[in-house]
């Protein structure tokens, strides 16, 4: 039981973390609804690429024709990332920038895997699907509105743990999940606030947990280069970026790479001097074939001169988090049951959210009122709780954004 000085003070805390974090959790809550379902958004809208059908015998092209097919169209660019369509790898995505390094000027250029032969030029830096990102994401402010989206995030989550804290108090004299619709307008909304935000409680939890690690992507991707690759590349060390003509074949660095991992797919490829690589080589990315394993990936570093396998470190244990996190924020294990729970959820947590901003400006018009002096008590302390939703999606895994990545599908 909790003493009144700590029943105001875990009051204090729920009251201020739900209230400076509400405005933006439903924010997220509702941007990241339509980015549950991009693909099938996507299809809906036709912007998603196809490959035409072909036998399945059909022989692809080797890499280095898909690339060369690519670069043909922007000959003033260079290739920064190639990876396969997610559910299709009859598709090669290309995406070209100006330079190696991380930049919001791209294109890409969608290659048939089998015929070398162009079947679109996607953007995915502008229409609704791409501002729906782009605000879940990072509030177009980029690292520094990724890390204020993350520190929503952690308030969420002490939202979240102080409103559980409360709500014992709180329910002591009601039956779980009774609303009382023989009271005022106000407590009825607040019966129903507490239900909802009990009930989606574990799922608030973990996706706020997962959202709020997604945002650090940029910064652990930037210390797995400083702490772990840095040893790695001590023998290229001083050396420039390897230039394009002095690269060996793209498709024998690609077999090098499968050989030295068999039993897994290709999941992108970054090239020399981007941001998931080195100067000196081709890295492939790699996942497993099984729900779970096809999230985590293993890099394979090529000499990107002589396409020789240089080294196939383990992932540490901060990224493999961090990729496991990406999806199970967009309920994408499960397929499409788990989309439609994870988008039932999320209306849940915007009717959540409402309804405290709603109980909380009400509390001040009422504060007067004699009427309501019973209910007045509890309602301070629970005026926004469990306040839940999404947090923003990182960047490296997926190329989901079609910005500066391997596979862009303007998503998220």
């Amino acid at each position: 039981m909790l003493s009144p000085t700590a029943l105001r003070r875990w009051s204090w805390t729920h009251k201020w973390s739900s209230l400076v974090c509400t405005v933006f959790m439903l924010l997220l809550c509702i941007t990241g609804l339509p980015l549950i379902f991009h693909h099938e958004i996507g299809h809906l809208l036709g912007t998603e690429v196809e490959a035409p059908a072909m036998p399945a015998n059909t022989p692809r092209a080797s890499l280095d024709q898909v690339l060369a097919t690519a670069q043909a169209l922007h000959p003033e660019r260079v290739v920064q990332f190639a990876s396969h369509a997610e559910d299709d790898d009859n598709v090669w995505f290309v995406t070209l920038t100006p330079t190696p390094a991380p930049t919001d000027d791209f294109r890409s250029v969608a290659v048939d895997a089998r015929t070398a032969q162009v079947l679109a030029q996607p953007r995915f830096d502008e229409g609704f699907m791409y501002v729906m990102f782009k605000l879940h994401v990072d509030l177009f402010a980029g690292l520094p509105g990724k890390l204020f989206l993350g520190f929503m995030g952690l308030l969420l989550l002490v939202a979240i743990v102080t409103g559980v804290v409360l709500y014992a108090p709180f329910m002591r004299k009601l039956a779980f999940g009774e609303v009382r619709r023989d009271r005022s307008t106000r407590v009825k909304w607040l019966d129903l606030h507490n239900l909802l935000g009990i009930v989606t409680l574990v799922w608030a939890f973990v996706v706020g947990g997962t959202g709020m690690i997604n945002t650090w992507a940029d910064l652990l991707i930037k210390y797995w280069q400083y702490d772990q690759l840095s040893v790695l590349l001590k023998p290229y060390e001083g050396q420039p970026t390897v230039p394009a003509t002095e690269r060996g074949p793209l498709q024998q660095a690609l077999e090098a790479a499968q050989a030295q991992a068999p039993g897994t797919k290709l999941s992108f490829i970054a090239f020399p001097g981007t941001a998931f690589s080195s100067p000196h080589h081709n890295t492939f990315f790699l996942r497993g074939n099984e729900p779970l394993t096809s999230r985590l990936l293993k890099p394979v570093l090529v000499d990107a001169r002589t396409a020789q396998v240089t080294a196939s470190p383990q992932l540490p244990w901060y990224l493999t988090a961090l990729l496991v996190s990406q999806p199970l924020h967009f309920g994408d294990y499960g397929g499409m049951p788990m989309k439609i729970l994870w988008a039932l959820l999320d209306i849940a947590t915007i009717v959540v959210l409402g309804s405290g901003l709603y109980l909380w400006l009400r509390k001040g018009v009422q504060a007067g009122s004699t009427s309501n002096a019973g209910t007045r008590g509890t309602t301070s302390t629970t005026a926004a709780a469990i306040v839940q939703g999404h947090t923003s999606l990182p960047t490296p895994a997926a190329a989901r954004t079609g910005g500066p990545q391997p596979h862009t599908e303007g998503r998220a």
